[in-house]
């Protein structure tokens, strides 16, 4: 590892320079980067909130513009949109809405509206979930669907046993989870599958050794982890794999100190933000999965607060929300191992 490499590690994480870099993405306007990115912006305005929230320094960006922001993207359907007259999409629909929980302004929005929205998105046969009106379906719709619809208290609009058993037939031989019946294992997957089912209290369908065993599989010589068998290590896997960890009890099965060391090398020690692995350019999305892999990580030289593993927010929020009783849901026979 270079020099400058071992430096991002040993300066330890760069709280000021993540916050300053965070709070300069809504200023480069004159950045190629800034318009190509348009179509996920809520969902980058929500990174970015997660990320300075776990710093301890939610208050570092204006709340009222981001509430007024998030408002103003939602579209006559009840979802909303990447951007402003972006069609409605279930990923944007779920980062507004945890970017309106984060600050307190749910009640800004009619929660009907949002609750049919989703609802609409199951095929009620299979249980699968779509994405948005053109049909692609994807496990991680279902986690979506069911995670946006708790915040309304309103799991019961879309029937939870038809995304459980979609679920469950995503499952394989290693104890993964890929994107659908017979998809590849990835970690990614295995997150909204897990995260699902633990919304769902349906946690015991799971081969909890198994899985922990292929999750733990997943960390390689550098520290850092992979999604999958033969692929590079990435940053923002400590976020996929060490939530599913998390939610599995496991997170013990890894070497946290190595992976802490890997995520600090990433760093942009002038700039500030996290990349995706050691020397490459860093970006809000990994800047928040690795702050909030440090925090599943126990990371012990800054105080970062608590990540809740199923709904990637401040602890504190989700309790507020009341819907840390996933938790109350777990299988007994992992309450008593």
């Amino acid at each position: 590892m270079s020099e400058t490499l071992e430096d991002a590690k040993n300066e330890g994480l760069l709280v000021e320079k993540h916050v300053e870099y965070v709070k300069s993405l809504d200023k480069k306007h004159d950045e190629i980067e800034y318009w190509m990115t348009e179509h996920l912006r809520v969902s980058g305005v929500y990174w970015g909130a997660v990320a300075v929230h776990l710093l301890g320094r939610g208050d570092a960006l204006d709340s009222n513009g981001i509430v007024d922001y998030v408002l103003s993207c939602q579209n006559g359907d009840g979802g909303f949109g990447g951007h402003v007259g972006h069609d409605s999409h279930i990923l944007y629909t779920m980062s507004a809405v945890q970017l309106l929980v984060m600050y307190d302004a749910l009640d800004r929005v009619d929660a009907q509206k949002v609750v049919g929205y989703v609802a609409g998105l199951q095929d009620k046969a299979s249980g699968e979930v779509s994405g948005d009106s053109w049909g692609e379906k994807d496990t991680r719709f279902a986690y979506i669907s069911l995670a946006i619809l708790s915040f309304f208290d309103s799991v019961d609009a879309v029937d939870v046993g038809g995304v459980v058993g979609y679920v469950q037939r995503s499952m394989n031989y290693d104890g993964g989870f890929g994107s659908g019946p017979g998809g590849e294992s990835h970690a990614a997957q295995v997150f909204t599958c897990l995260a699902a089912l633990a919304i769902a209290g349906r946690l015991d369908i799971v081969d909890r050794d198994r899985l922990s065993g292929w999750l733990a599989e997943r960390q390689l010589k550098s520290g850092g982890l992979n999604g999958r068998p033969q692929k590079l290590e990435d940053v923002c896997y400590s976020w996929w794999v060490l939530s599913s960890l998390k939610i599995l009890d496991r997170v013990h099965w890894i070497d946290r100190s190595r992976l802490c060391g890997f995520i600090l090398s990433a760093q942009d020690t002038d700039a500030g933000g996290i990349a995706d692995r050691p020397g490459d350019v860093a970006d809000v999305y990994h800047t928040c999965f690795g702050i909030a892999g440090l925090s599943l990580a126990g990371y012990s030289d800054y105080p970062l607060v608590d990540v809740d593993p199923v709904y990637c927010m401040p602890v504190s929020v989700i309790e507020r929300a009341g819907l840390r009783k996933w938790i109350d849901r777990l299988p007994e026979s992992w309450k008593q191992a």
